[in-house]
Formats: C-alpha cells, sequence, structure tokens
C-alpha cells in the first residue's frame, strides 16, 4: 500500500472572539460567494464582515469563544486513520480559518505521501463549498510544487454508510418524539442563493437525493417529513422553503419537530447555536408542541466506514 494522505476539506471557524471579524472577510472574499471582480469583492467582503461581526461574535460565545469545528474534524480524521490503517494519514484543510489550505499543502508535502486523496466533508457538491475548497488546494499545490498523483472525491449524497448514519441517529430521536404526539421530521441543508442553482448548481438536486434516501432507510410509511433549508442572509432569494418558515407553519397545525441537520457533518454554530437556540426559539415562540434535534453524524462509526471505503476506491 503506498503512502497516502487524505485530506479532509471543511470550511473552518474562528478559533477566538478575535477571529471572527478576518474569518468573516476571507468567508465573504471568496469568489465563489460573493460574485465581483477583486478589488470590489475585497470592499464588499470587508463591509459585510464589519455588519456580521457582532452578532457572529454572539454566536461564537455561545459556544465558549470560538467553533469547535476543528476539534470535531481532527476526531473525524484520526477515526478515519484508524479505520484506513497505517499506510495513511489525514489532514485537514479549512478553507476560511486555521488550518488553512496552504498549511495543509504544507503539512503533507513534509510527509512525503505517495499520493494524496482530496475528502470535501460537504456529502453534497456545491460550487460554494466542494469546488471552492478544491480550487484552493489546487492553487496552493501549484505554488509549493506539490506533485503526487491526487484523486478527488466530489460527493457522496446517498453513499450507504452516511445514509445509515443519519438515519439511525434520527430513528431514536422519532421513537421519543412520537411518544408525545404528532411530529413533522425536518431534514434541514444549508441554503444557497437561487441564482446559484439557476447557474447549475447540483446542490439541491443532491439534497433531495439524501433526503429521499434517509427516508426510505427510516422505513416509517407515512413519515410526515420535509426537506428545508437554514442559514439564509442578504437580500438574495434563496433556496426554500426556508427552516424557519417551516417551524412557523408547524406552530399553526400544532405538530411536534424532529430536525435533523442532512448537509453538515459535525457540529458547530448552525447546529449548536441556530438549530439548537434561535429555532427552538422561534419554535417555542410560534407554539410548536415539542421540538427536538438529531445529531450530526460527527464521528459515527457508520460514516467513518463510509468514508474509509471512498477512499480506498479512489486510491
Amino acid at each position: 500500500m503506498p503512502r497516502r494522505a487524505v485530506v479532509l476539506m471543511n470550511l473552518g471557524g474562528p478559533d477566538s472572539l478575535a477571529a471572527v471579524r478576518p474569518f468573516l472577510v476571507n468567508l465573504f472574499s471568496d469568489p465563489a460567494i460573493i460574485g465581483l471582480p477583486a478589488p470590489l469583492r475585497g470592499l464588499v467582503a470587508r463591509l459585510i464582515a464589519w455588519r456580521r461581526t457582532k452578532a457572529a461574535i454572539d454566536i461564537y460565545a455561545h459556544l465558549g469563544g470560538g467553533s469547535p469545528l476543528l476539534a470535531n474534524t481532527e476526531a473525524q480524521a484520526r477515526a478515519l486513520e484508524e479505520a484506513l490503517g497505517a499506510d495513511s494519514r489525514c489532514f485537514v484543510a479549512m478553507r476560511y480559518w486555521r488550518p488553512l489550505t496552504a498549511a495543509a499543502v504544507a503539512a503533507v508535502k513534509a510527509w512525503r505521501p505517495e499520493e494524496v486523496v482530496l475528502l470535501p466533508l460537504y456529502p453534497q457538491f456545491s460550487t460554494t463549498t466542494t469546488a471552492s475548497s478544491l480550487a484552493a488546494w489546487r492553487r496552493a499545490a501549484a505554488r509549493q510544487r506539490l506533485n503526487c498523483p491526487t484523486r478527488i472525491i466530489e460527493s457522496y449524497p446517498t453513499v450507504p454508510g452516511f445514509i445509515a448514519a443519519l438515519a439511525g441517529l434520527i430513528e431514536p430521536v422519532l421513537d421519543q418524539a412520537e411518544k408525545s404526539g404528532t411530529v413533522r421530521l425536518l431534514l434541514s441543508a444549508h441554503g444557497l442563493p437561487l441564482k446559484i442553482v439557476r447557474a447549475g448548481d447540483p446542490y439541491p438536486n443532491q439534497i433531495a437525493q439524501t433526503a429521499t434516501a434517509v427516508v426510505a432507510a427510516l422505513g416509517r410509511p407515512g413519515l410526515d417529513w420535509v426537506v428545508c433549508y437554514q442559514s439564509r442572509v442578504g437580500p438574495l432569494a434563496w433556496l426554500g422553503p426556508a427552516t424557519d418558515d417551516e417551524i412557523r407553519r408547524a406552530g399553526q397545525a400544532g405538530v411536534a419537530l424532529v430536525v435533523a441537520p442532512i448537509s453538515f457533518v459535525s457540529e458547530h454554530s448552525e447546529t449548536l447555536v441556530e438549530l439548537d437556540r434561535d429555532y427552538r426559539r422561534l419554535a417555542e415562540r410560534c407554539n410548536v408542541p415539542d421540538y427536538w434535534r438529531a445529531p450530526a453524524v460527527g464521528a459515527d462509526p457508520r460514516f467513518i466506514a463510509a468514508l474509509a471505503a471512498l477512499v480506498d476506491a479512489a486510491a
């Protein structure tokens, strides 16, 4: 077996409250996020970051002063290393905060692998996530002259282990919630502006594939379920229905909710704050009878085994 470097890619998150604004500048400076010419994009990025810093600091203060995403991704990396065996080593490359892609490239190069497998931790492909992370890797690898065979896992919306992990984590939450009465399952994913979808982004189709596979795996005839989208920002039209609108609808119908994240594979601000705090408060205001949240797949052995199989198949 050749020496194999496996690079787990994710968006990253600020590791301190002081890092919140530069993290936001990095995020909104990405041409995959703000499609403006470079000088103007930089100005807009700084303006958006300035406007959003206060709210973002509140989010990360709630999380103890920084994002848990890196720690959670490192845990996935160590679990995947164990599943792959001694000839493989996992590295973490974050898109918008440390360890940034250039640092990951340097670490991989210093390890001297015989091949590299790029594994974005975005199960569903989008130009705003997967394509952006892969482009950043190619630029950094070219600058640092990392020359070895490189294979890419672009997406895995319905890989069996991922679906089994999602369904297995949702099942006991549904069981508990159904003891209280009628329940609706919200399968929540990160939103995307409609202009990006209309440009041909496959993300919503792959989200639909994941949702359909999860519901099939749950095997509950007559299950009331909806795919919805969270984390809208700015004035543009976004994919719908929105998760917050679905919460309001559930309140009007008098049905309890189980919310399950299907595009996030680890716990971070969108799950621990947006789903657990903000949307729970909204559910209470809207008189939703009960509100439950299924965990992200994290380092669930079924998910890790699925990633290991994907890496081995790519080699």
